[in-house]
């Protein structure tokens, strides 16, 4: 039986109403790379009727359910209001609904050790989940390269290595690579400002950017990944790496916890 993998999805209006729903390379690096069985997670469901209640929902109930929570980049950002800033004016994009999910369930995730995974905003999700903070415009910040991906490329071009890592000594992502360093894709405007504390930096770009990191004393595998290791994971040693790794994790865990009777709280 292949774990279950809990994707939290982005909500987005089309046409007047709102769609939950994730890009389909974050499914398919999941099913495949993780060889795990990808489930959607809704954001918050907003009342359709203006006498009713906003669905609530119980974070606990969603990790009963999954063996592994995976957080998928995304066109939207974090709301700075999260990390004690200020949005741009004009505002940038942003998923509130998304982060009503995504922000309790990283921190229940890490306590229960559920198996977690983030990618871009996922990964910058996990550092404001634990009390760090974003630069809303990476690249105007000074001595920062531009990550953002070239919009005149094809995606082949955009998602194409950009720039090296270097892979902290010891760590998981340098175990799985067999190296000290990296080369990756990078396609982010946002980035760390002040890393939340309690972690350990996993990968560095060249200009200090923090590109990857893990949440150690936690009693499950975690990993966050600012790059977009889902592109074409099965022609990287390490993009198939941490997908083999994540999915593996989530088998053991699952194994673990069948049966087991679990609390829940509503947030």
């Amino acid at each position: 039986m292949r774990p279950v993998i809990g994707v939290i999805s982005d909500v987005k209006t089309i046409n007047g109403q709102n769609t939950h729903g994730v890009t389909e390379k974050y499914i398919y690096a999941v099913a495949r790379g993780a060889q795990a069985m990808p489930v959607l997670i809704p954001g918050t469901i907003s009342a359709v009727d203006a006498a009713m209640a906003p669905e609530r929902v119980v974070i606990e109930e969603i990790l009963d359910l999954v063996d592994g929570i995976f957080l998928p980049g995304s066109p939207s950002n974090v709301g700075p209001q999260h990390y004690g800033d200020l949005p741009h004016d004009p505002p940038l994009p942003a998923d509130p609904h998304r982060d009503d999910i995504s922000l309790p369930l990283i921190k229940a995730a890490l306590e229960r050790g559920v198996p977690l995974f983030g990618v871009c905003r996922g990964f910058q999700e996990m550092n404001v989940a634990l009390g760090g903070t974003l630069f809303q415009k990476l690249y105007q910040q000074p001595g920062r390269f531009d990550h953002r991906e070239d919009s005149s490329l094809d995606l082949d071009g955009q998602y194409a290595p950009a720039h090296d890592v270097a892979l902290a000594p010891g760590g998981l992502l340098a175990s799985l690579a067999g190296a000290d360093r990296w080369r990756v894709n990078s396609l982010h405007g946002q980035g760390v400002a002040q890393l939340a504390p309690a972690v350990e930096i996993e990968a560095q770009a060249e200009d200090g950017t923090i590109e990857a990191f893990r949440v150690p004393n936690t009693p499950g595998f975690n990993i966050a990944i600012q790059w977009h290791p889902e592109w074409r994971f099965w022609e990287d040693k390490l993009s198939s790496g941490v997908f083999t790794a994540f999915g593996t994790a989530a088998r053991l865990y699952g194994e673990a916890r069948r049966g087991a009777p679990k609390l829940k709280a509503a947030v």
